[in-house]
């Protein structure tokens, strides 16, 4: 498990952009790892999307999912990953299959599915309660800050 203050030494990520709130399993034997986001009213993107009806926004589904994995690459890096940063490269594949709102709590799934050099592949997949909110399969980029 990983609360909020170790999340924040693996990221740089702040509010209101940091969208891990704990980490409950990090495996980088079998390179999979799993987190949560609790999600509020209090989000400012509830203020625009949309008021009347609050939906988390799909992008945002999958930032969650891109750091969550860069807590993996962190962890699984160690010691060389001081003085680097994980970048969100590219979505290869994308699905949203339900609305995500105040309240829920969104529990996302990433394992590593590729590494090339510098750039590492992932599968995605986020929950809330027994359902699939969405999936993707995402690439990051590890470089020096």
């Amino acid at each position: 498990m990983m609360d909020i203050n170790e999340i924040r030494e693996y990221l740089p990520h702040r509010y209101p952009f940091l969208l891990v709130d704990r980490v409950v399993e990090l495996d980088t034997e079998a390179k999979r790892v799993r987190a949560f986001k609790n999600v509020t009213i209090n989000e400012p993107f509830f203020n625009g999307h949309f008021p009347q009806h609050p939906i988390m926004p799909g992008v945002l589904i999958i930032e969650a999912m891109a750091q969550t994995a860069a807590v993996l690459v962190v962890a699984t890096l160690g010691s060389k990953s001081e003085g680097k940063l994980v970048y969100f490269m590219a979505i290869d594949s994308a699905r949203f299959r339900k609305p995500v709102g105040p309240g829920d709590t969104l529990r996302v799934h990433v394992t590593k599915q590729a590494e090339r050099g510098n750039v590492w592949k992932f599968v995605g997949k986020a929950k809330t309660g027994n359902d699939v909110v969405a999936d993707a399969t995402f690439s990051a980029m590890i470089m020096d800050r």
